[in-house]
């Protein structure tokens, strides 16, 4: 996967903030974080499946030409088998943005490589496991990278794509400054609920 590279007089920062949306909206948060999680879970199957496949024609002695063909666990490569089962595992897919799928689809690809890499040797630190399927447990996100992604001007309103106006909780005033006065570029914004149920979105910028 690419690496983001920073421009030169500009640093990541983050700014993170509560919201207080309205009941449709949780719906929606909610829909968005289960769809990455169940394209989390397909591709994982998938993955799982073809991987446990290749492991038996080998046991059964077939030379490596010979052996189910692996998949490509890029984020560009899940993307691609998602898109071409989404109809069929997913038929809601299109109630929300494609960025909730691209969501469980990076997480995925960004666990297939730690562990690849983790297994071969490449990997400082820790051992790296498999990845592991999310559950209804797990904790909900969705991460927006495309589309509109703004602090709106009265301080007390973002927008995020599909979803639309989300009331802050607090004063947005910090960040809303900055990107007005051109020192500060919204890369992405992230939704997720807390372990009390309240949701936050989280704005990665770059700051001059």
């Amino acid at each position: 996967m690419a690496r983001f590279e920073i421009p030169r007089g500009w640093t990541a920062q983050a700014y993170t903030f509560a919201v207080d949306p309205t009941p449709a909206q949780v719906r929606a948060f909610r829909s968005h974080a289960g769809g990455a999680r169940t394209a989390h879970n397909t591709m994982l199957a998938v993955v799982k499946a073809v991987l446990d496949q290749r492991a038996a024609e080998r046991s059964y002695g077939l030379a490596e030409e010979e052996l189910t063909p692996s998949l490509n666990w890029s984020l560009a490569g899940l993307r691609k088998e998602w898109n071409a089962r989404k109809g069929e595992v997913a038929p809601w897919w299109a109630e929300n943005s494609k960025e909730a799928y691209n969501t469980g689809l990076d997480s995925l690809a960004r666990g297939l490589d730690a562990w690849s890499k983790s297994r071969a040797g490449e990997r400082a630190g820790k051992t790296v496991g498999f990845p592991r399927f999310k559950t209804a447990r797990s904790r909900r996100s969705v991460r927006f990278t495309t589309g509109t992604i703004r602090v709106e001007p009265d301080r007390h309103h973002v927008t995020l794509p599909r979803i639309g106006r989300i009331k802050t909780h607090e004063s947005t005033r910090k960040l809303a400054r900055r990107v007005e006065a051109g020192t500060a570029r919204i890369l992405s914004a992230t939704l997720s609920e807390d372990s009390s149920g309240r949701w936050h979105v989280a704005f990665q910028v770059l700051v001059q």
